[in-house]
C-alpha cells in the first residue's frame, strides 16, 4: 500500500494532495507540513539564496497534526495550492539514511533474514531512507561504536528531530519525486523498528560498497 488512498486517480492534483496528506495524518498516524517546491533551482519561497530549494517547510504554513481529519488536511493546502509534502522527523520515527545502492542491496538481506522493517523511501539524490523508531539519531554514535563501526568512515547517517523529509511520491527540490522502495503498512508505519535491529546490515553493506581509496 502506498502514500495513496482508494480513486485517487480521479481527483484533480490540488485534491490529490489532500488525500495523501490526510492518509498520512489519518492512516499512517504521521503529521505533515506544507513545503516549498522548487523549478530550474528557484525555490518558490521566494528566497534568492534559498539553501534547500524546494525541500524545506513553508514558514507561514500550518502543519497538519497525526490524526487529523480529511477537512483539517484539505482546509491546510487550500491555504497553499501546489505545496509539497514534508514530513517532520523525530516524531514517530527517525530516519536511518545511506547511499541508494546500498540501501536497495541491504534491504534485499533484511527481506531474506527477515528483519523487522519499516517504510523505506528513495530520493532522486539517490539516498535511501529507512524508517526506524525515534531516538535514532540520538543512538546511532553509541550504538556505531558498540558494533565497532565507529571508526569506519561509513556513508551512513541519522536524521531527527528539527528535520523534514519529502513524502512519496512528491518532487524534491526539482531533482524529481521521492519514491517507496518499501511503502508503509498499517502495522509498521507508526511504530517502525529499533535502529538497532537493522544497523549492523546496513553498516555492513555500506562497507561493502565503499569504494578503496
Amino acid at each position: 500500500m502506498g502514500f495513496t488512498i482508494g480513486g485517487i486517480r480521479e481527483m484533480r492534483p490540488g485534491s490529490r494532495r489532500r488525500g495523501r496528506a490526510a492518509e498520512g495524518t489519518g492512516l499512517w498516524g504521521w503529521a505533515v507540513m506544507p513545503g516549498a517546491r522548487a523549478a530550474d533551482g528557484t525555490c518558490s519561497c521566494g528566497d534568492a539564496g534559498c539553501p534547500s530549494p524546494g525541500a524545506h517547510p513553508l514558514g507561514f504554513a500550518d502543519e497538519v497534526p497525526a490524526g487529523a481529519t480529511l477537512g483539517t488536511a484539505a482546509a491546510a493546502w487550500a491555504e497553499v495550492p501546489g505545496a509539497s509534502m514534508l514530513l517532520p522527523v523525530g516524531r514517530s520515527f527517525d530516519v536511518l539514511e545511506v547511499a541508494e545502492a546500498a540501501g536497495r542491496r541491504a534491504l534485499v538481506r533484511m527481506e531474506r533474514m527477515g528483519l523487522p522493517l519499516g517504510p523505506v523511501a528513495v530520493t532522486p539524490s539517490g539516498r535511501a531512507q529507512f524508517f526506524v523508531a525515534p531516538g535514532a539519531a540520538d543512538e546511532l554514535p553509541g550504538l556505531l561504536y558498540r558494533m565497532g563501526w565507529d571508526d569506519a568512515g561509513l556513508d551512513l547517517r541519522a536524521l531527527g528531530p528539527g528535520c523534514h523529509i519529502t513524502a512519496p511520491p512528491c518532487d524534491e527540490g526539482g531533482l524529481g519525486p521521492v519514491r517507496w522502495l518499501r511503502p508503509p503498512a498499517l502495522d509498521t508505519a507508526a511504530s517502525p523498528p529499533e535502529a538497532r535491529l537493522l544497523l549492523g546490515t546496513l553498516a555492513y553493506v555500506c562497507h561493502r560498497c565503499t569504494p578503496c581509496g
